[in-house]
């Protein structure tokens, strides 16, 4: 049986991993899909989107074997979540105004940005709290 608070962290290594798939297919979809689509401008900032995913992606598999060296796995469990939450509002806000003519998502991108730091705050603070 697994204890309730390796669950959050199990799902961060599932999810790092799916976002990483993810982010490479976006990639090869901007780099063979969209040149020629897109300005260079647009490819610019889809690019951004998916270096920013694969990023935190693999900060989503750290933070699933960070626990190994003894760092708190409640922090960390908790900055998984901030993880997951930066990629959907700071990737998934570029995509959408890169790929569509949705603008008022253009806002959600800097909420997304803080996710991420907020995350990589709480993974520093794990490394002091054991």
């Amino acid at each position: 049986m697994i204890a309730s608070n390796v669950k959050p962290l199990r799902s961060a290594l599932i999810c790092g991993a799916l976002f990483a798939l993810l982010a490479v297919m976006a990639g090869a979809f901007g780099a063979h899909g969209l040149r020629g689509v897109l300005g260079e401008r647009g490819l610019e900032v889809f690019q951004t989107a998916v270096t920013y995913q694969m990023y935190h992606s693999l900060a989503l598999i750290l933070v699933a074997l960070l626990p190994v060296a003894g760092l708190s796995r409640h922090l960390l469990g908790i900055a998984s979540g901030f993880f997951v939450g930066g990629i959907v509002l700071f990737s998934g806000s570029l995509y959408l105004l890169v790929l569509t003519d949705i603008r008022w998502v253009g806002p959600v991108t800097p909420v997304g940005g803080i996710a991420f730091m907020v995350g990589w705050i709480l993974v520093a603070i794990s490394g002091f709290r054991r």
